[in-house]
């Protein structure tokens, strides 16, 4: 998204087309939108706030230019007081806009990614910022975006999953509680093993431990293991480290581990809830592989939408600020997702 299709008003008109029907009254439900004396309706607000989270200009600019063209009348403190306090209003809204993409695929399993990134503002110590995004693993276009504090960890049970979803994540998922969401809708993972943060048994409930199966992996190809994964009871303190009595496991979810060796002879273990007959330990394999898709979107959006460009590390005017770049990424996603297949001779393709 250029500039020019947020300055002119034809283009503008196109992008307003895109947003929510019910643009004017979540703005007013989620207190975006309070007084009309400044700023006469939600889309001029979501025009100006796009403005200053797309096209690099300070809220001074963005102000001063409103009012030159006719959009509002407002001055940058207030324009700051109104992007601050957009955020449950962005938040709404980008989620709508991925709603309205979401696509049902009839032919079988459908590939998710989830992973975090790091976002932070000038001068910043630690983090500032975490992007969970979920996206298709087939398209790489995005299905969702959470943004939490450096306190907001990566696990499974932060995205809504469905049935027949299989879903890609790193050694941060190797979670059973999200494992355990995942399997509840109805969907499957594949997730590489964190063997410092989850607990296998074997068929007989006894619990393993993994690295004293490493002498079995071959040095070419690969080595299955059927395990059972037990679900830790709902009475357990997230706080507590003591580990818990396997008999008080509210479930046990069968599942294959798949380890395979790395070019530097390091062995890579993968966690899944598919069978056999659903998919090969050479499939699971190649299916984690996929999951590098989503390390490739974030570093699009990072230099494309310049997420790196964080002014302001702190505050609800920092997330407004990251949540109307992704909003950007939306939309040009549903702007681009209608062409379809181009063809090279200028004619349809049958």
């Amino acid at each position: 998204m250029k500039m020019q299709e947020i300055h002119e008003d034809r283009e503008w008109r196109y992008v307003a087309t895109l947003l929510p029907e019910d643009l004017e009254e979540s703005a007013l439900k989620t207190g975006a939108l309070i007084r009309r004396r400044e700023v006469p309706d939600a889309a001029s607000l979501m025009r100006m706030i796009l403005a200053y989270g797309v096209c690099d200009l300070s809220l001074k600019d963005v102000a001063a230019w409103a009012k030159s063209l006719g959009i509002a009348s407002i001055s940058g403190p207030g324009l700051f007081y109104r992007v601050r306090e957009s955020a449950v209003w962005l938040e709404y809204v980008l989620a709508r806009v991925l709603e309205d993409q979401l696509e049902r695929n009839p032919t079988g399993l459908k590939l998710r990614a989830v992973d975090a990134t790091v976002v932070n503002g000038p001068g910043a110590q630690g983090i500032d910022w975490r992007a969970h995004v979920l996206i298709d693993a087939d398209t790489s276009c995005i299905r969702s975006v959470e943004l939490t504090d450096r306190h907001g960890g990566e696990k499974f049970d932060r995205y809504k999953f469905e049935a027949d979803e299989v879903v890609l994540g790193d050694r941060a998922y190797s979670k059973s509680p999200g494992v355990y969401k995942v399997v509840q809708a109805g969907g499957h993972v594949v997730v590489r093993v964190n063997l410092q943060s989850i607990r296998l048994c074997n068929l007989d409930g006894e619990r393993i431990d993994l690295r004293e199966y490493q002498d079995q992996i071959p040095s070419v190809g690969d080595k299955t293991w059927d395990l059972l994964l037990p679900i830790p009871p709902d009475d357990r303190s997230k706080r507590s480290h003591k580990p818990w009595k396997l008999e008080k496991a509210k479930a046990w979810i069968p599942v294959r581990v798949v380890v395979s060796r790395q070019k530097d002879g390091t062995p890579i273990w993968i966690l899944t809830t598919l069978d056999e007959q659903q998919a090969s330990s050479v499939h699971i394999l190649k299916l984690y592989r996929i999951r590098w898709q989503i390390e490739h979107l974030f570093k699009r959006l990072k230099s494309l939408l310049g997420l790196k460009k964080l002014p302001s590390g702190k505050g609800p005017i920092a997330k407004s600020w990251l949540l109307a770049r992704f909003l950007a990424a939306a939309i040009v996603q549903k702007m681009v997702r209608p062409s379809g297949p181009l063809s090279p001779w200028g004619y349809e393709l049958r």
